[in-house]
C-alpha cells in the first residue's frame, strides 16, 4: 500500500468505528497506535518536503512577476530613449516570461493544494493519535474493572455452588435421620412382640402329638415293605 493511499484510509477513518467493529478493543488500539505513530513520521517528513515544493513554485512565481516586470520598465525606456529595436527585444522576453509565468502558475497551485492536503493529513493524524492514547487509557482502565467484576461474580458463583452443597448435606442428614427414627420404631416393636414367644413355643409341641400317628404309621409301612 502506497503513502499515499495510506494517508487517504488516515483521513477515512473513525476510530470509534474501527474500535467498535474489534473483538479486543484495547489489543486494537495498541495496534493502531503504533501504525499510525508510524504513519505520523512519514506524514510529518512528507508535509515538510511538500511545504518546501510550495514555497519554491511560490518564490520562482514571484521572481518570474519581477522579470516581467523589469522587462516592462526596460521597454519604456528604450521607447524613451528612441530605440525600438531594444524595446522589441525588452517585449519578446516579456512575451516568454509571460508564457512561462503560465506554467509557474499552475506549478503553485497544485504544490499549494497538495501543500494543503499533507497539513490536513498531518493535523488529522496528530488528532487521532492523541484520541487513540485517550480511548487507550480509558479502554485499560475498563478492561481493569471488568476483569475484578469477573472475579466478584465468579466468587458469587462459588458461594452459591456452597450454598447448593450446604442445602444437600441438610437433605441427606435429614435422610440418615429418618432410617434411624425407622430403625428406633422396628425395635420397639420387635420388643412388644417378645411376649408372644412363648405362645409360639407351646404350640409347636401342641402339634407334635398330632404329627406321632403319622410317623408309626410311616415306620409301619416300611415294615411291610422290608426297608427296615
Amino acid at each position: 500500500m502506497g503513502i499515499m493511499t495510506r494517508f487517504k484510509d488516515i483521513m477515512a477513518a473513525n476510530v470509534n468505528a474501527l474500535l467498535d467493529k474489534a473483538e479486543d478493543p484495547e489489543k486494537m488500539i495498541d495496534q493502531y497506535l503504533r501504525n499510525l505513530e508510524s504513519d505520523f513520521a512519514k506524514v510529518k517528513a512528507e508535509t515538510a518536503s511538500i511545504m518546501a515544493e510550495e514555497k519554491s513554485a511560490k518564490r520562482k512565481l514571484g521572481e518570474c512577476d519581477e522579470e516581467i516586470a523589469k522587462m516592462g520598465d526596460y521597454a519604456k525606456k528604450a521607447v524613451a530613449a528612441g530605440n525600438d529595436n531594444d524595446a522589441r527585444q525588452f517585449l519578446t522576453k516579456k512575451s516568454e516570461l509571460t508564457q512561462k509565468r503560465e506554467v509557474l502558475v499552475k506549478n503553485y497551485e497544485m504544490a499549494r493544494d497538495n501543500s494543503e492536503k499533507m497539513r490536513q493529513m498531518h493535523d488529522k493524524l496528530e488528532a487521532d493519535i492523541s484520541e487513540m492514547k485517550s480511548k487507550r487509557d480509558m479502554l485499560k482502565a475498563k478492561a481493569k474493572a471488568a476483569q475484578t467484576q469477573r472475579k466478584i461474580n465468579e466468587m458469587g458463583a462459588g458461594l452459591e455452588s456452597a450454598g447448593n452443597n450446604a442445602a444437600a448435606f441438610s437433605r441427606m442428614e435429614e435422610k440418615v435421620n429418618k432410617m434411624l427414627d425407622e430403625a428406633d420404631a422396628i425395635g420397639e416393636l420387635n420388643k412388644s412382640a417378645s411376649g408372644n414367644d412363648i405362645d409360639d413355643l407351646t404350640s409347636k409341641y401342641d402339634t407334635a402329638d398330632t404329627g406321632s400317628d403319622v410317623d408309626d404309621e410311616l415306620a409301619a409301612l416300611k415294615a411291610e415293605m422290608g426297608m427296615n
